[in-house]
């Protein structure tokens, strides 16, 4: 009977050591995850466990958002998280998403992965046109995009129609003008062919310093009806509340988190965050000591490439010029040749005309000296001696002519020798060329103002003083002047590139935001989130931004 107590209450124990868990599915604006929750878990426990695996630390900036009737809401931390309005089908879905928006991304956001996270969720609402954003500055965020996924640009690689498949505008801004994508594409990539030598965090963080600008970055819109009641007795009541009780709370909700947010960047910084902004600065340090690297390294490659190619290019070149050589020698060796031969032939010519000719003297000398009897006789003979006399001479113009001929042939003889010779120094000059000039590349010294870093075979060392924080807050602080000249210059290609397409413009097709925005444009002033909130609409129902 004791045992079978016994063994009952360590079965109960057993039970209580074994918590209720239920299945939660996070989704992320790039990623999903599923999580074993406790049934007493309240909504930070559950906060608090998605933040720690993406290793985020600004959590303050974001929030657990589910939908409920076509309503969203915002997981409350101090709640349970069955105790929410949830279906109660697991996996119980949430979606890990940023709540308040910073006013300044650049300043207020430090870790990268909260940078990252802010970039997706931003282009998304730009993309389905929850954020309304004018053609010209679709160009530009759509260039930085690109720039942030696929890196450089290579005219190689990145060849005409490589952003077919990549949603990358508004559907509204295609369909306000008639141009083709690949019309949109051309201009998209000559922008994107400015941004070369940023990494994906640099491209990321200049979409969202230019995002911060639009009209509706940041701001949420409710159905309301209007009476507000301010603190000043003398200031008319202005009043308004919703028609669902859910939709009042999430204002409240949404209005407080915004106070405390604005409260919490006019404090000092606490030491997490002062933390944080070190790390991020030193991070930031290395990762720009790491670009330069790379960059010279690929300097150095390149330089060697090029190297190559030119020693290639002589090579091929002295092997042309030593073939051409050799076809020459050939020719002229073939040349002297014949000239000896002709030259050979010719003279054997000479000495056999001379000695015909030394006949034909003989010859008339013999009929000379023959004693003719006849009148008859000494007449033939006169005419004889004659015509001897005659081909004597014709012979001895002939000779003299091949002597002539003779001569010049072994003059050419001569000459085409000398080329031969000429043409055998050339070959011999290019067969003992240096092929390979030495190379004895130095690495270019690294900037002064830059901290000092100590490289060991593939490790790396580094070490930040006080001093070398100083010198990369001057650094930030230059970077910042010179942020503010290209903001200047991106304005003028900006207002370059609206006045390119506006003859494209298709008027019929405006949206009501457009009008809206061309409106305040006209008005005289920039487009600003603050000037954004909207005239009463029928029936009393008004919208509010918060």
């Amino acid at each position: 009977m004791a045992g079978a107590i016994a063994s009952r209450m360590s079965f109960s124990s057993l039970k209580r050591k074994q918590p209720k868990t239920f299945t939660v599915r996070i989704v992320t604006m790039d990623a999903e995850m599923e999580f074993n929750c406790e049934v007493k878990w309240k909504g930070k426990d559950l906060f608090d466990l998605v933040c720690r695996t993406l290793g985020l630390r600004e959590t303050w900036f974001f929030g657990l958002q589910y939908t409920i009737k076509d309503t969203v809401a915002w997981l409350k931390m101090d709640k349970k998280v069955l105790d929410h309005d949830v279906s109660k089908e697991e996996p119980v879905t949430f979606h890990f998403l940023a709540k308040f928006y910073p006013e300044n991304a650049e300043e207020e956001l430090v870790q990268e992965i909260t940078q990252h996270l802010f970039f997706l969720q931003v282009k998304k609402q730009i993309l389905e046109e929850k954020i309304y954003c004018p053609p010209e500055a679709s160009v530009l965020l759509a260039s930085y995009a690109v720039q942030a996924k696929y890196g450089d640009y290579d005219p190689s690689v990145h060849k005409r129609g490589f952003l077919a498949q990549e949603e990358l505008l508004p559907k509204r801004v295609i369909n306000l003008y008639q141009m083709t994508p690949e019309m949109w594409e051309e201009r998209i990539t000559a922008w994107y062919a400015e941004h070369r030598g940023r990494a994906r965090d640099e491209a990321e963080m200049e979409y969202l310093k230019i995002a911060q600008d639009l009209e509706m970055y940041g701001v949420n819109y409710f159905a309301i009806r209007f009476t507000i009641k301010p603190l000043d007795k003398k200031i008319d009541v202005f009043k308004f509340n919703s028609s669902k009780l859910r939709v009042n709370k999430l204002i409240l909700q949404l209005c407080i988190g915004n106070h405390d947010l604005f409260m919490r960047r006019r404090k000092a910084d606490s030491l997490e965050v002062q933390q944080m902004k070190a790390q991020a600065r030193e991070e930031k340090a290395r990762k720009q000591m790491e670009r330069q690297r790379l960059a010279r390294e690929k300097q150095m490659r390149e330089e060697a490439e090029r190297t190559r190619d030119e020693l290639e290019r002589r090579l091929l070149q002295m092997k042309e010029e030593a073939t051409m050589a050799n076809e020459a020698l050939m020719r002229s060796e073939e040349t002297a040749d014949l000239l000896a031969e002709k030259a050979q032939i010719t003279e054997e010519e000479a000495k056999l005309l001379a000695q015909k000719a030394a006949e034909a003297e003989q010859e008339m000398q013999r009929i000379k000296a023959t004693a003719i009897r006849t009148e008859e006789e000494k007449r033939l003979m006169e005419q004889k001696v004659l015509e001897a006399e005659v081909l004597a001479l014709k012979m001895a113009e002939e000779s003299e002519r091949r002597a002539k001929e003779a001569d010049q042939l072994k003059q050419d003889l001569q000459e085409a020798r000398e080329a031969e010779r000429r043409a055998k120094q050339k070959l011999l000059e290019i067969a003992t060329k240096p092929t390979y000039p030495p190379m004895n590349p130095i690495p270019a010294p690294l900037p002064p103002d830059i901290p000092s870093f100590n490289l060991i075979g593939d490790s790396l060392s580094f070490d930040f003083k006080d001093t070398d924080m100083k010198r990369l807050s001057m650094e930030i602080e230059k970077e910042k002047v010179e942020y503010m000249e290209k903001s200047k210059h991106l304005q003028e290609q900006l207002n370059e590139l609206k006045t390119e397409i506006e003859a494209l413009k298709l008027k019929e097709r405006e949206t009501a935001l457009d009008i809206l925005h061309n409106e305040n444009s006209d008005r005289g002033g920039t487009s600003s989130k603050h000037n954004t909130i909207k005239k009463p609409q029928a029936q009393g129902r008004r919208p509010i931004c918060i």
